[in-house]
């Protein structure tokens, strides 16, 4: 445990004052920002790990370099300051904005949006502004998504010691989130809203869902997606958070890996209770509740990805942010149980993401997360690639999977 809390190595800090826009090659990300965090008095941080008295909002663009210096799934931090587009993440635009100019934003940015819609991303634990800023900025250019992005960014302090800290953070931002979801659902030019949380981040937008349905005795139908990414959240509790929902929630996908070494931590704080994230889907009781709420598994315990607390591979594996990118696109659900689950997801994709569905499409099911028969028959190499034999993936696919003894050296979240 003092190896997993002491051993996080350091980024750069006060990346965020925006540079010339001297890279036509770069991609370019605008994003609103909303937090409950405290502005800070240093513009190039903007926004510190501290509580603010009320919700702000900020007008920002991330550049991002272009692929032939940056992979899929990465954060290219910058190595010495000022940040280079041509090479790093850098912020080219960062204004705060008033109540009335978020809103602005957000019809300008909708309107650009071929289905009117948005994407929500809350980000987890230890994760100082800049962190959360440039994740969602990769993640929104890697999926590829036309949505209009907005990051929800609450007050965490970027510690591994302040995790007491961060989980109150999220309570104390429970009410600001549950508004913003309420004034998606009453805009009508908002004409659908998909969710991406992650880790801790979880508790709070499930947290926020939960009021507004009990509040509004149900949640809109606009509300199409909710994507619960290595969810830090009691298994026990989800199951009441779900049903406080009722039956006409959205669709949820989870993704999971047994092999979370943050999670596995989490779990140990916790009195040894599972996290949602780690669990194995495939065993009782998980198998038949999930199927029940109709909540599609995604277990990503066989992919590999650059995170080595194999916490972040939602966003860090270059086939799974294609391919979460391609199937929102496609204006679908991530789940189909047609046929071959493996031939779908290619049929459905192009380019760079049919690739990734190749081999992302074959760790996927509805609604539990296993490798078809028919994909096995018609992608059998590829599924010995990814997962190694076909005979061995089947014959593991019951097994009790449990989290890893050595402790993580890392601990970004």
């Amino acid at each position: 445990m003092v190896g997993l809390l002491l051993g996080c190595a350091s980024r750069p800090k006060n990346v965020l004052l925006p540079v010339a826009d001297t890279s036509p090659s770069s991609s370019k990300v605008e994003m609103l920002v909303t937090t409950t965090r405290a502005r800070s008095a240093n513009p190039a941080e903007m926004y510190t790990g501290e509580r603010g008295s009320d919700p702000s909002f900020a007008d920002i663009t991330v550049s991002i370099p272009p692929a032939s210096v940056r992979k899929v799934g990465e954060v290219a931090w910058p190595k010495r300051l000022p940040s280079n587009p041509a090479t790093d993440f850098a912020v080219v635009k960062a204004d705060e904005l008033a109540r009335d100019g978020a809103k602005a934003w957000l019809h300008a940015s909708v309107r650009k949006s071929p289905d009117h819609s948005v994407l929500v991303f809350i980000h987890g634990f230890n994760n100082r502004f800049e962190d959360s800023l440039y994740r969602f900025a990769q993640i929104a250019k890697d999926t590829g998504t036309d949505s209009a992005p907005i990051l929800v960014t609450w007050p965490s302090r970027g510690s591994t010691l302040a995790y007491g800290y961060d989980r109150e953070s999220t309570n104390y931002t429970r009410d600001a989130l549950e508004t913003l979801f309420q004034y998606l659902a009453h805009d009508p030019e908002v004409k659908e809203v998909s969710i991406l949380a992650h880790s801790m981040g979880n508790w709070l937008a499930l947290e926020s869902l939960r009021q507004m349905a009990i509040r509004n005795g149900g949640l809109p139908a606009k509300f199409k997606n909710v994507m619960l990414a290595a969810p830090d959240v009691d298994v026990d509790v989800f199951r009441t958070q779900i049903a406080d929902m009722g039956k006409q929630h959205p669709r949820f996908t989870l993704f999971v890996s047994q092999d979370d070494r943050a999670l596995a931590f989490s779990r140990r704080v916790w009195g040894n209770i599972p996290r949602l994230g780690s669990i194995n889907p495939e065993e009782a009781p998980y198998k038949e509740e999930l199927a029940s709420e109709n909540v599609t598994v995604i277990d990503l315990t066989k992919v590999k990805s650059g995170d080595s607390l194999n916490h972040g591979k939602f966003a860090s594996s270059p086939q799974i942010v294609q391919l979460i990118g391609a199937r929102m696109a496609a204006g679908q659900t991530l789940t189909d149980s047609r046929v071959g689950l493996g031939d779908t997801i290619v049929q459905a994709t192009t380019g760079a993401a049919a690739a990734a569905g190749s081999a992302a499409g074959l760790v996927i099911s509805a609604p539990v997360a296993v490798v078809d028969q028919n994909t096995r028959e018609n992608y059998g190499s590829e599924v010995e690639n990814l997962t190694g034999s076909p005979n061995t993936q089947a014959g593991n696919a019951n097994k009790s999977c449990t989290s890893p003894s050595t402790p993580a050296k890392h601990c970004k979240k």
